[in-house]
């Protein structure tokens, strides 16, 4: 009987694009989802400056969500939290798209947002999909993509080593 020595699990954080169209399409949805996500923030703050008010409201309403009591809590007990967080981690979950920097991290800030928003919205009338499971598939597809690593700041920062020298990076950059 052999015995291998290769582990199936060893690339599970780098999935390879095949072409350099790939690569542009990757690159593009990135930044688009960025952007998307930038304008909505910069919106924000221009209009409620870092209290926006909406968000502990939105949260309290999702009573008879699937999430249920968990967004309800967060909206009566972080509202210091959430008021001022909305905007600006839209804003800078969109720069870092934008500019590649620490997709993954940012990616699974912006996942979390719309796992609120598919949950939060879900009458689900027409069906499970909407645009918020779109912009959630979206973030997902920058995970496990790392969309970071084409034509991003995260490349730039692999192609310097310093993902050999401190290999949990790898988590987070891409």
């Amino acid at each position: 009987m052999a015995y291998s020595e290769t582990n199936p699990l060893a690339n599970e954080f780098g999935f390879d694009v095949g072409g350099p169209l790939a690569a542009y399409w990757i690159a593009m949805l990135r930044v688009v989802t960025g952007w998307w996500f930038f304008h909505s923030g910069v919106t924000k703050i221009i209009e409620s400056g870092f209290n926006y008010g909406y968000a502990p409201a939105y949260l309290q309403g999702m009573t008879g969500t699937a999430l249920g009591p968990i967004p309800v809590w967060m909206g009566n007990n972080l509202a210091w939290l959430v008021r001022p967080g909305v905007p600006l981690f839209e804003t800078l979950i969109g720069l870092a798209l934008v500019t590649g920097a620490a997709v993954r991290l940012a990616s699974v800030g912006g996942a979390f947002f719309m796992t609120l928003f598919w949950v939060g919205n879900a009458g689900f009338g027409h069906g499970l999909v909407n645009s918020d499971l779109m912009g959630l598939l979206l973030f997902g597809t920058m995970i496990v993509l790392g969309a970071g690593r084409y034509f991003g700041v995260d490349g730039v920062l692999e192609a310097t080593g310093i993902v050999e020298k401190y290999p949990k990076l790898r988590y987070l950059l891409g």
